[in-house]
């Protein structure tokens, strides 16, 4: 592989001298290293070197990189694939945007707040509510506060009790008087047991609470924790559900565009990462490159994967498997989906394999091209056993009882993903603020430290840049 895009980051003007370091001459940010340009000793055994090196160009990395750089800080970001953005990725497919799984931002989400320029993204926004299909029809479920007098029209409907919608007022208020950090350091039970304990019946529970979070926690059995739920609720009263116009790769894109030029690596893959015991870092690359970190190392990777990397370093706790899902797109002539509001569909039957489903075109237009509708179908679990054509089969037959066998039987599947990893599991007990130093010069950081969310991987990739920055003494965080 020839490492074409290799420019290590000394373009900053700062100059620091690492107290840990102390009778060595300052580190200048004036200098460059460049495989484009050999460096004065072209030895292929000489280390190059920056100051930082992040491993994993996710969500994670990206915000530590961002947190690095408001410092001056020289680093390099270095990832695997020939993109940014990790999990958070979306493929163009005959003119359509295809996001790698259901993903949905929430506008609430207070890290994301501080690093994205939401302007920029142009925000498309969902209904705030949804249309919950049981016994053979849909039935609304809408945001009293955003849409009153749809919501007037859902107390009757079956999907839960007036107590029900009563006690989703009141919790919706029991988190909005809470702050982020004491919701995320609560008493924790899981969300089943918080709901049933609180008093919803079964039917609001299997019919509603079971689609929709289970769909955003990739759990329909609703074990993931009550802190979680509560964050995500409060984060849903606040802000509003979203899709990026260009697709959810814009969010990492937007980020990566604001770093220095030549500061990411692509298409390297990290095999070995070693600690010296002055705690700088020598980061192996498969085709043999060595790069030196003097300030340390973040390895911003999914979990398993960190485990795998640093070797008996990190330890994952047994007995959680992950979250999985598998996410199908299909095509569709825009004369042959039933509606054009950008609502979100939940399978409240508990019949079927469909949880949840949507017509992205009808939330952002840009998803797809011209007279084309976008359809998106998601499912919990990653169904290893099952053929992809006999997926498709089932999830077209599914839903020909949703909106009918003449308008679904039109539909053409584009891409089905199936997504092995798409969240950690966090069910209790939980430890959603984890220290980020695994130990001296080496810090991890990514949504299984946090919260398994957009925000959740921000702040652990912000967290962990800042210990690094407090250990080294470079600035008062």
């Amino acid at each position: 592989m020839t490492l074409t895009t290799l420019s290590l980051p000394f373009s900053y003007t700062a100059t620091f001298t690492p107290p840990f370091r102390p009778n060595t001459k300052p580190f200048r940010a004036a200098q460059q290293l460049s495989v484009d340009t050999p460096p004065p000793d072209p030895s292929p055994t000489q280390p190059k070197k920056t100051g930082v090196i992040i491993i994993g160009a996710g969500l994670a990395g990206l915000a530590a990189a961002t947190r690095l750089r408001s410092e001056n800080i020289p680093f390099l970001l270095v990832e695997a694939s020939d993109a940014v953005g990790g999990r958070v990725r979306t493929d163009a497919v005959d003119g359509f945007l295809l996001d790698r799984g259901f993903q949905i931002f929430i506008t609430a989400y207070p890290e994301a707040h501080k690093l994205l320029d939401y302007q920029a993204l142009d925000l498309r926004k969902f209904y705030s509510g949804a249309q919950v299909y049981y016994d053979g029809r849909f039935h609304t479920v809408a945001d009293p506060v955003r849409h009153f007098s749809d919501s007037l029209q859902t107390l009757a409907n079956p999907i839960g009790t007036f107590l029900d919608k009563l006690l989703i007022g009141l919790t919706r208020l029991r988190v909005l008087t809470k702050s982020d950090g004491d919701i995320l350091a609560a008493k924790e039970v899981s969300t089943i047991e918080f709901l049933r304990s609180s008093g919803f019946s079964d039917s609001i529970v299997d019919r509603f609470f079971r689609p929709f979070f289970g769909g955003i926690f990739f759990d329909t059995e609703l074990e993931t924790t009550s802190r979680l739920f509560d964050f995500v609720l409060k984060c849903l009263a606040l802000g509003d559900n979203t899709l990026p116009a260009k697709g959810i790769s814009a969010i990492p894109q937007q980020l990566a565009a604001k770093l220095p030029a030549n500061s990411i690596l692509l298409n390297s893959k990290v095999v070995s990462v070693e600690i010296e015991s002055d705690s700088t870092a020598n980061v192996r690359l498969k085709d043999g490159v060595v790069l030196r970190s003097e300030l340390g190392a973040v390895v911003a990777v999914e979990e398993a994967e960190a485990v795998k990397l640093l070797a008996g370093k990190l330890e994952k706790k047994p007995g959680k498997p992950v979250r999985s899902t598998v996410c199908l797109y299909f095509s569709a002539d825009s004369s042959q989906v039933p509606v054009r509001d950008p609502v979100l569909f939940l399978n409240g039957s508990g019949k079927g394999i469909v949880n949840n489903m949507f017509f992205a075109t009808n939330v952002a237009p840009s998803y797809g091209p011209p007279g084309k509708a976008l359809v998106s179908v998601s499912l919990i679990g990653l169904f290893g056993d099952v053929l992809d054509e006999n997926l498709t089969a089932e999830v077209i037959r599914e839903l020909s009882g949703w909106f009918g066998e003449g308008m679904v039987g039109s539909w053409r599947h584009l891409r089905t993903y199936r997504i092995g990893f798409a969240q950690p599991n966090q069910s209790p007990p939980t430890d959603l603020m984890k220290d980020p130093r695994v130990g001296p010069g080496l810090y991890v950081s990514g949504d299984y430290q946090t919260s398994a969310t957009f925000d959740g991987a921000l702040v652990s990739g912000r967290m962990a840049a800042e210990a690094l920055l407090r250990d080294r003494a470079l600035v008062q965080v």
